[in-house]
């Protein structure tokens, strides 16, 4: 069984986030409106060949991941999923 892990990384909402102003203060279609907050972010889609992985280890290496190589801590929260395939 294959497992993919679907990690979203997203400013803190302490942290100035000059793209999501830009997204949020720019031209919109006509209809949509009332947009009041933009956070902007990164998402990943990682595959996993966790095959003699028990449930829970898959999401132990995916964590350690995401805090030593794709989010910054100090500024950047993230949320992952390990699903199977």
């Amino acid at each position: 069984m294959k497992r993919s892990a679907k990690l979203h990384v997203t400013l803190t909402t302490a942290a100035n986030d000059p793209q999501g102003r830009a997204i949020r203060g720019g031209p919109h279609p006509p209809g949509v409106g009332g947009v009041e907050a933009v956070r902007s972010g990164r998402s990943f889609e990682l595959r996993l060949d966790a095959q003699d992985l028990a449930p829970g280890e898959g999401a132990v290496g995916v964590r350690a991941m995401c805090e030593k190589l794709l989010a910054n801590t100090v500024i950047e929260t993230y949320r992952f999923e390990v699903v199977s395939e």
